[in-house]
C-alpha cells in the first residue's frame, strides 16, 4: 500500500490552463508577423498600475503595419516607402484618464525603435474585460498589493490572504477598481472588479 502523504506532485506533468479569453490573445499575438513589434510594446507599462504592462492588463489589442502612401493615395516609390504602424488598444473603462499617456508612451517606444510613423486608435470592440487580463498581470496586480479580479467578485485580501473582506466604496483609487477592507488584517485595499 502507497502512502499517499508522501507524493510529490510533478510540475512537468501539471497541464497549465488559462481564461480562454486570454488564450485567444495569446494565439492571436502568436500568429502575427510583427512578433519585434509586440516585443517592444511588452515593455510599455500602464502609468497608473506600475510594472503591469498594457499587454498583461489586456489593453494592447492589435498591431497593424501597412505602407505610407501619398497625399493623393499612391504608394510612395520603393526608396521612400515608410511602414506606418497602428497599435490598436482598448480601455478598461469608457473615460480612462490613462490613455494619453498610454498612447504617448506607445508612440515613444516605437520611435525610440526605429520607426518613425506610429499611430494609436483606441477601439471599443471587442469591450476590454478583466478575462483579458493575463496570468502574470494577475501576479503583478497582487504585487501591487490590489485584488486581482475573481469569478465570485468577492476579493481575498492580497495582503493576508484572508476571505474576511468587506467593501468599504464601490470605487477606489480609479473607477476600475473598489476599495476594500480586511476584517482579519484591517488592510484596506483596492480590488480589481470583474467585469
Amino acid at each position: 500500500m502507497t502512502n499517499t502523504t508522501d507524493k510529490h506532485i510533478n510540475p512537468d506533468k501539471i497541464i497549465p490552463t488559462m481564461h480562454p479569453v486570454f488564450a485567444q490573445r495569446t494565439s492571436y499575438r502568436a500568429a502575427s508577423p510583427h512578433q519585434h513589434l509586440w516585443e517592444i510594446l511588452d515593455h510599455v507599462f500602464d502609468p497608473e498600475l506600475p510594472g503591469l504592462t498594457i499587454w498583461d492588463l489586456g489593453v494592447l489589442q492589435d498591431i497593424q503595419v501597412t505602407q505610407s502612401q501619398d497625399d493623393f493615395g499612391q504608394l510612395k516609390p520603393r526608396q521612400l516607402k515608410l511602414e506606418l504602424i497602428t497599435v490598436v488598444i482598448t480601455l478598461t473603462y469608457s473615460g480612462c484618464p490613462a490613455v494619453d499617456a498610454m498612447t504617448q508612451d506607445i508612440i515613444q517606444a516605437l520611435n525610440n525603435a526605429g520607426f518613425e510613423q506610429v499611430k494609436v486608435k483606441v477601439s471599443l470592440a471587442p469591450a476590454w474585460n478583466t478575462d483579458m487580463i493575463s496570468p502574470a498581470g494577475k501576479q503583478q496586480l497582487l504585487a501591487l498589493n490590489i485584488a486581482p479580479p475573481n469569478e465570485d467578485d468577492h476579493p481575498d485580501c492580497p495582503v493576508c490572504g484572508s476571505s474576511n473582506t468587506e467593501v468599504i466604496s464601490q470605487f477606489g483609487s480609479t473607477s476600475c477598481k473598489s476599495m476594500h477592507r480586511c476584517q482579519h488584517c484591517a488592510e484596506v485595499f483596492d480590488y480589481f472588479k470583474s467585469l
